[in-house]
């Protein structure tokens, strides 16, 4: 299991990257369905206190959402690297979906990094670009005389 701060130090820093790698409608929807055969499975588990629906919940809620990202969304599941924190935004993506509103939320979060990749991209007044690598290169190294 990897250190979920790594590269996100909170869930909100998390979200727009998840987002992100959930850009295709017919991912979502793998998902969604996905979460719903593993919640039915964890209910099902819950009143019958029948084992196996745990496994089975498991693959049911895992294989549509893997499948979607090796063969939809030709990425990695975030699960692989963000093991709980993926699965916090699943549910959040879930319930957004239920309640129509996560159409919206990725139209949101693509047109904030599109925003802030031309941001970082925008030309500084000397006429270099303002990337964080430049900035680095420009500035002097004070031991260096």
């Amino acid at each position: 299991m990897s250190n979920q701060g790594d590269r996100f130090r909170t869930f909100e820093e998390f979200w727009p990257y998840y987002v992100k790698e959930h850009s295709k409608p017919l991912t979502r929807y793998f998902h969604f369905v996905g979460t719903g055969m593993a919640l039915g499975c964890l209910a099902t588990f819950a009143l019958t206190r029948k084992a196996r629906f745990i496994p089975v919940g498991l693959v049911a809620g895992y294989g549509p959402a893997w499948f979607s990202h090796f063969f939809i969304e030709k990425n990695r599941p975030a699960t692989f690297t963000y093991p709980l924190w993926s699965l916090q935004a699943d549910f959040k993506m879930f319930e957004m979906m239920l309640t129509g509103r996560m159409d919206a939320e990725v139209e949101r979060v693509l047109r904030e990094s599109e925003a802030a990749k031309k941001s970082a991209e925008t030309p500084s007044p000397n006429g270099d670009s303002t990337t964080a690598e430049s900035s680095e290169r420009k500035t002097p190294n004070p031991l260096a005389n």
